[in-house]
């Protein structure tokens, strides 16, 4: 499965994709990450989306081969 991070949660993963191997629920995936990205996962500003539909309850996240998973940080901006 493929993670897409955007925005500054590129720099904290230092790259703005990673691969992951499936299938993982959201606490399996946020065992994988390193701990400052996860935390900044967490968040309730960071929405994700899974296969290009936002995922209401991140906790429902079952992720298997195939799926692109992107993390969406807050808009900012002026």
């Amino acid at each position: 499965m493929k993670l897409v991070f955007l925005g500054k949660l590129a720099d904290l993963a230092g790259a703005s994709e990673l691969e992951l191997p499936a299938p993982l629920n959201w606490s399996g995936l946020l065992a994988t990450l390193e701990p400052e990205l996860g935390k900044a996962v967490r968040g309730d500003q960071v929405r994700i989306a899974v296969d290009g539909e936002l995922l209401a309850d991140k906790e429902l996240l079952a992720a298997v081969d195939g799926t692109e998973i992107a993390f969406l940080p807050p808009v900012s901006g002026g």
